[in-house]
């Protein structure tokens, strides 16, 4: 049984939050593709639940998926494992078996996710051009 993906995307918006924490946190990168193959890949791939991804509400039902991580070990914040204060906002679309990763913030920064950057990126992702970036 398969732990990856076929595609994983990243919006602009992404790539510049990555790039900020990525100053703080030199680990992040690296972090994020374990992240990916490990905690995303058992949660959508094998439907392992470790209780660190929660499907978002009240913004949308269906396809996409809209969920957040909420355990993302970070190396560059020793001692606090799973627990790490980072959140990673991104949506999945199961018939396309691709993620595309929409925001990551951290906690002591920002108290919560950008919910009209998520709507922002739904109304370009369903419009039938779109490429999901």
């Amino acid at each position: 049984m398969k732990k990856t993906f076929l595609r994983v995307l990243r919006t602009q918006e992404f790539e510049r939050d990555l790039k900020k924490l990525s100053d703080r946190f030199p680990t992040l990168e690296e972090d994020l593709e374990i992240l990916i193959k490990a905690q995303l890949g058992l949660y959508h791939c094998l439907h392992v639940d470790n209780h660190g991804i929660v499907v978002m509400s009240g913004i949308q039902v269906g396809n996409p998926i809209l969920c957040k991580v909420k355990k993302y070990a970070c190396r560059s914040l020793p001692g606090h494992g799973a627990k790490s204060g980072l959140r990673l906002v991104y949506a999945f679309w199961e018939k396309e078996d691709r993620v595309d990763l929409i925001e990551l913030y951290f906690k002591a920064d920002q108290e919560m996710e950008d919910r009209q950057r998520i709507k922002r990126y739904l109304s370009r992702s369903q419009r039938p051009e779109s490429t999901g970036k």
